[in-house]
């Protein structure tokens, strides 16, 4: 309880422009920094895992590719620009599920110039495909970033890496960290949220992240993925 107390204190005293940065900093050192011999385990937790993954399914990613080019044109894979750990960018992996071009005729759908929220939801997206809406639903679209795991860009599980920029002193936190496949934000319903719902549960997870917790939360996304309770 006193550790949330602290991490709310800071985003309250921090201006939103990231001015405060020695006070996030405070926080990382003292509340959300972990021992070296977790991340080391984690990593290497992560390495095997999706590497296990990865060898699994491979039958399955060459359906999916089948299928996505048999239903529209254009790449298997989605590459975009996302922010790793300490901001640094790499190229997220995704099965593409929409038509080829879609960030091009995001303007068509909504105002993106007007929107405050850097997490974009439109209802009955009309660039999705057939296939990507299974895609999606499945959270199979997904499955790609285990070759993120393998680089070192992701892991398993943690904060979400989100394509723009977020004005809260509490993602200079989330940076602090290699970002994640799934996480608790992805757990907690984040199909009905805001940034700042999001923002929230990935500084609970920051506090509360252990092994243990980062297991119970991929069984979790697997139960998830089981009930088709993916992104719309």
């Amino acid at each position: 309880m006193a550790q949330t107390v602290v991490v709310e204190e800071t985003r309250q005293r921090a201006e939103l422009e990231y001015a405060d940065v020695a006070a996030t900093s405070d926080v990382y050192e003292h509340v959300i920094r972990r021992p070296r011999r977790y991340e080391t385990v984690k990593r290497m937790t992560d390495v095997v895992a999706a590497a296990a993954g990865f060898i699994v399914s491979l039958p399955l990613w060459i359906l999916i590719a089948i299928l996505i080019k048999l239903n529209s044109r254009g790449p298997v894979f989605f590459r975009q620009r996302r922010p790793g750990k300490d901001g640094k960018p790499f190229q997220m992996l995704k099965f593409r599920t929409m038509v080829q071009g879609a960030e091009e005729r995001l303007h068509e759908i909504i105002d993106v110039e007007d929107t405050e929220d850097p997490l974009i939801r439109v209802a009955d997206d009309p660039r999705v495909t057939g296939v990507g809406h299974l895609l999606r639903v499945t959270s199979l679209d997904e499955l790609p970033q285990l070759i993120n795991v393998l680089r070192g860009e992701m892991s398993l599980v943690g904060p979400r890496p989100i394509s723009r920029p977020i004005h809260d002193p509490r993602n200079i936190l989330r940076l602090k960290v290699i970002p994640g496949i799934t996480g608790l934000w992805q757990v907690s319903g984040r199909k009905n949220c805001d940034t700042n719902y999001m923002l929230e549960k990935d500084m609970e997870y920051l506090q509360r992240r252990s092994l243990g917790f980062d297991l119970l939360l991929l069984l979790k996304t697997l139960l998830a993925v089981i009930k088709a309770d993916g992104a719309r």
